[in-house]
């Protein structure tokens, strides 16, 4: 579950960006692409420099990736993440001022920004809804590293902050509680049980059909041969029937009853012992 963590973390890392809008002007600071110089412009949420994020305690720029630094003893410019300027900031009220002093601040004026020792509306910086740019370096730098390396949470040094994700500080301790106490073992073997179940079963339904189908092709073939069978038991009827009386050889007229009769093969009916008369004799 920790990847799941450090995928979001990343993904989020560009919605943390934001705008730097200054208070009194309403204007916000812009990183010039051709040299390193700040301007203030319209806001304008489309555009990547305008757009900043913290990065501990550093505000890189999107469209030039570099970081907002102090240059001189009051000018401020863009320069290289890894220069020897001042890249790091303190934020408090709203001011911006070099990390390691406190007499100097972000100022915005008409030609651009300087440092300034006038803590006024000049000074001040918001984000695009009118928030605190360091409630976003609270919100940014807080929660979601302690999410990656411990599953407490710590108490909030910079008041009521809005959780990234529109969560409370709650929720999302309970939702690292679930994602570092989940055991999938449970839920593999239930799914392996399930995939066996259903294996046997599909087995038990396949050899019932093969069953039933060598029964059905048993009885299609005995039906079949049935009639054939009876057709056959009723010729040798059929031949003694009576309804075809036999044709019987006419007797002989001078046969009388008595006479003994032989047929012979060439069709030939003689009399045995056939008496003969007293005048024959």
């Amino acid at each position: 579950m920790k990847l799941f963590w450090i995928i979001s973390f990343f993904l989020l890392q560009d919605t943390g960006a934001f705008l730097i809008k200054n208070a009194r002007f309403k204007l916000c600071l812009r990183a010039s692409p051709t040299n390193r110089d700040l301007l203030l412009e319209d806001c304008n949420p489309e555009s990547d420099f305008q757009e900043w994020s913290w990065q501990g305690d550093s505000l890189v720029n999107h469209g030039t990736q570099s970081c907002l630094s102090v240059s001189g003893a009051d000018r401020v410019q863009t320069s290289l993440c890894a220069s020897t300027g001042y890249t790091s900031w303190d934020c408090s009220n709203s001011l911006l001022s070099p990390l390691g002093t406190s007499q100097s601040y972000l100022v915005a004026n008409r030609k651009g920004v300087a440092l300034s020792d006038l803590a006024g509306l000049k000074a001040q910086w918001q984000d695009a809804a009118d928030r605190s740019v360091c409630e976003e370096k609270a919100g940014h730098n807080t929660y979601f590293p302690l999410a990656l390396t411990s599953p407490y949470m710590y108490e909030d040094t910079a008041g009521n902050v809005t959780l990234p994700l529109g969560m409370d500080q709650k929720e999302l301790e309970d939702l690292l509680w679930f994602f570092r106490r989940e055991d999938p073992s449970t839920w593999n073997y239930s799914v392996l049980a399930l995939s066996l179940a259903t294996f046997i079963l599909g087995l038990l339904l396949l050899t019932t059909n093969i069953v039933r189908n060598r029964k059905r092709k048993i009885m299609s073939k005995e039906a079949v041969q049935t009639p054939l069978d009876a057709k056959e038991a009723l010729i040798p009827v059929q031949r003694d029937s009576p309804a075809e009386p036999q044709k019987q050889e006419p007797v002989p007229q001078d046969q009388r009853a008595g006479d003994v009769v032989v047929q012979w093969k060439d069709g030939t009916i003689t009399s045995l012992y056939t008496d003969m008369s007293e005048e024959a004799i």
